[in-house]
C-alpha cells in the first residue's frame, strides 16, 4: 500500500547549495539554494527567486559560485538562508564566512566551504528564476582530497536538505558501486 501526499516539493537528495554572487559595489553575498542541480553536461541549474539579491547580482555579473554546505558549516549556512543581504548588509562576516576572489569568474568563493563550482549564467527566466549555467571550474580544498587527489565526500561531509522534516541530512555511506552491481542482473 501506499500513501499519496498530492504536489510537494519533495525529492532526496536535495544538495544544500551555496550561492556567492557579487553586487555593483563588489560586496560578497552568499545565499542558500535548496532547489537545483546538474542540468546537462558542464551545465548546472538552480532556481533563485528574483527578489532576491543574489537573483540581481547574477543578472548584473552574469556569473556566480555554487558551493555544497558542510556539516562543518551548517549554522551559517542556514543562516544565509534565512537572512536577505537586502537587509543585513553584513550578512556573510555576520555568519563567519570569508571570501575571496574565485579564479575562473568574477564571484566569491568562501574559505570555510571546501568544494566550488564556478558558474557562467546561460541564461535566467525572470518570471521563474530558473538559472541555468555552464560550469567553467570546480576546486576543493585539500583537506577534502584523498590520496588519488579527489573529492573524498567522508572528508567533505555534504549536506543535504530533507524537505518533508525540515532538517538538514549528512550524506551517508557507500550502498554500492555504480555501472557495476547492476551487471549481476544480465
Amino acid at each position: 500500500m501506499r500513501k499519496n501526499f498530492g504536489v510537494q516539493t519533495w525529492l532526496y537528495p536535495m544538495p544544500v547549495l551555496m550561492i556567492g554572487t557579487y553586487d555593483a559595489d563588489g560586496n560578497a553575498d552568499i545565499m542558500n539554494a535548496a532547489w537545483g542541480g546538474i542540468h546537462d553536461t558542464h551545465q548546472l541549474a538552480v532556481c533563485i527567486d528574483p527578489g532576491h539579491k543574489t537573483a540581481g547580482n547574477l543578472q548584473l555579473k552574469q556569473c556566480f559560485t555554487v558551493s555544497i554546505g558542510t556539516v562543518a558549516s551548517l549554522a551559517a549556512c542556514d543562516y544565509a538562508g534565512l537572512v536577505s543581504g537586502k537587509d543585513v548588509p553584513d550578512k556573510v562576516a555576520r555568519a563567519g564566512f570569508h571570501p575571496r576572489k574565485a579564479a575562473f569568474v568574477d564571484a566569491p568563493l568562501f574559505d570555510e566551504l571546501p568544494m566550488t563550482l564556478e558558474c557562467k549564467v546561460l541564461s535566467y527566466d525572470d518570471k521563474t528564476g530558473c538559472t541555468v549555467a555552464e560550469i567553467l571550474n570546480i576546486s576543493a580544498d585539500d583537506s577534502i582530497l584523498d590520496a588519488e587527489g579527489k573529492i573524498d565526500p567522508e572528508k567533505l561531509r555534504p549536506v543535504c536538505y530533507d524537505p518533508v522534516h525540515h532538517t538538514y541530512r549528512e550524506l551517508g555511506p557507500i550502498a554500492g558501486k555504480a555501472f557495476h552491481d547492476g551487471l549481476a542482473l544480465k
